[in-house]
């Protein structure tokens, strides 16, 4: 759990963004997408009160017991030095990098979410989360989810040499939709899977805004009358995370006139 930000000082923000995919679909292009999120960081850790990643920061993450994924050392001296300043990261597992453990808490001091969460951030309630495995439909998903949670699943896999573990899974982490073309990624109106999650978790209990990833489509859709449903999109395509500013939460792009 985190701390509730009862109270955002003036001039501070909130901000939201998953969904990086490091690693994908090439170690160029990822390597260029990595440089953009560290210049995303740079410009708003000026200003952060606090920073949520909701997920697949990773296209693929393991942790053994002494080695991690080789790459990706700018992002993770970068959120060092943020959280190092006093400024909070909160850190989401997503279906692509489920299998983190104690690296971030231990080495970055960045907590690891697994579930959706309820908070207040300001004056409003949030439900914050990745959104794998969330409402109706995905069968299939849901049980591998199972499956790859499972602490005898991770067992067997750490059983696995590093250049071998980590080289499969590179191998089908290949096969990943979000390097493919977008024509998955369309708003499907009534069979938006998380509207209906969101719909649910409403009708039980209030929030003015849920906030996901995982759908790689920015959107901004209402949920009743009163609530908010935002999906951060990603960062392969949209470059898109979202800014609460302690009145309004806002979709919005970096360096939109470079993409």
């Amino acid at each position: 759990m985190i701390t509730p930000i009862d109270v955002l000082p003036p001039g501070k923000k909130v901000y939201f963004a998953s969904d990086f995919h490091l690693g994908v679909p090439s170690p160029e292009k990822s390597l260029a997408r990595e440089k953009k999120i560290v210049r995303w960081l740079d410009q708003v850790k000026g200003d952060a009160h606090a920073i949520f990643l909701l997920g697949d920061i990773f296209d693929f993450w393991f942790e053994y017991r002494h080695a991690i994924p080789r790459g990706f050392i700018r992002l993770q001296g970068k959120l060092a030095e943020i959280a190092d300043s006093g400024i909070p990261i909160y850190l989401f597992t997503g279906n692509h990098d489920m299998w983190m453990f104690d690296y971030f808490p231990k080495e970055l001091n960045i907590p690891v979410l697994r579930k959706p969460i309820s908070t207040k951030i300001g004056a409003h309630t949030f439900y914050i989360g990745h959104g794998d495995g969330l409402g109706p439909k995905d069968y299939t998903y849901k049980v591998l989810k199972r499956v790859f949670a499972n602490p005898v699943s991770q067992w067997l896999f750490a059983r696995l040499h590093p250049n071998m573990g980590i080289g499969l899974a590179n191998f089908w982490s290949r096969r990943s939709r979000i390097q493919n073309t977008k024509e998955d990624e369309v708003f499907k109106g009534d069979d938006e899977w998380l509207v209906h999650y969101c719909q649910r978790v409403e009708g039980r209990q209030h929030h003015d805004f849920y906030v996901f990833g995982h759908r790689h489509l920015p959107l901004d859709l209402p949920i009743g009358d009163r609530s908010r449903y935002l999906n951060l999109g990603e960062w392969v395509n949209y470059c898109s995370y979202a800014v609460y500013d302690g009145q309004e939460l806002t979709l919005t792009y970096f360096e939109e006139q470079l993409a």
